[in-house]
């Protein structure tokens, strides 16, 4: 099981996303007001608050949403779960359709840090059942 610690979106494409701190998420589409919502498998991004941490320990200036993620969720290895795994917070349910990604050239963390943990520790989801999360929900395997 594992708990939300933050929410976060971009209004616009090439934006740092922000935290909310709670959100709707509609079915098939992502995150309420999401630059990056649509009709596609890259609904959601979540990354494990442990490996952000453990990234800002070597010095990595990040601030929530710094690596492009939805949702930051302690308690899970994102990385571990296969593709398909469903995940459940509140009404919502999620299912991870992609783990990692490339990084696109010009990453200011790749730049400052010479290193960026999204590309191998971030997964994507589709929303299969829409409801709102907020900073403090439980999530867990559906």
């Amino acid at each position: 099981m594992g708990k939300v610690m933050a929410v976060n979106i971009s209004e616009k494409r090439g934006t740092q996303k922000v935290n909310v701190h709670t959100v709707k998420l509609i079915e098939n589409y992502g995150l309420e007001n999401d630059a990056h919502a649509g009709n596609w498998h890259r609904q959601v991004s979540l990354l494990s608050y442990e490996k952000i941490e453990e990234f800002k320990e070597k010095g990595a200036p990040v601030q929530d949403g710094a690596f492009g993620e939805n949702l930051i969720v302690q308690g899970f290895d994102f990385r571990t779960l296969p593709v398909g795994t469903r995940l459940k917070c509140n009404d919502v349910i999620l299912e991870i359709t992609q783990i990692g990604k490339q990084c696109h050239n010009g990453c200011e963390i790749f730049k400052i840090m010479g290193d960026c943990i999204m590309p191998r520790e971030g997964v994507f989801a589709r929303v299969i059942h829409g409801g709102v999360i907020s900073e403090g929900d439980e999530m867990d395997y559906a």
